[in-house]
């Protein structure tokens, strides 16, 4: 019969994957790949040494694992990559990254087949 709860996962992420995803381009180095990604955000918050707290929110892309494919290999997020993201006449241009001991990125649900990959926004470009 098989695992009922990775049965409804693989269904929310389809559903999730048809219905809330826009194109995005995933760059490494002179590697790239278009993806269907979720927009979302993940805040983060860091303790300094004099009891203050800074809060830092990120742009995160929600992408199927399977679907980050460079040069014939699946592979991760890693720190230095580059996600474009076009709306309208301009390109958004976030950089993987997070703040402080923090990964850039992160299982989007306990059977691996979503990353969420958080980011920083860089640079606007003129699409």
């Amino acid at each position: 019969m098989g695992d009922l709860l990775e049965q409804g996962a693989q269904f929310l992420d389809d559903q999730r994957h048809a219905h809330m995803a826009r194109p995005v381009v995933y760059h490494r180095g002179a590697s790239s790949v278009e993806l269907s990604a979720t927009i979302g955000q993940t805040t983060f918050e860091q303790d300094y040494e004099f009891g203050g707290i800074q809060r830092i929110q990120s742009r995160d892309f929600l992408v199927r694992t399977a679907d980050l494919v460079l040069d014939s290999a699946e592979v991760l997020p890693a720190a230095g990559d580059q996600i474009r993201e076009t709306q309208g006449e301009k390109v958004f241009v976030y950089e993987v990254m997070a703040p402080g001991s923090e990964p850039p990125f992160r299982y989007s649900d306990p059977y691996r087949k979503a990353l969420r990959i958080h980011t920083k926004h860089i640079a606007t470009e003129d699409a």
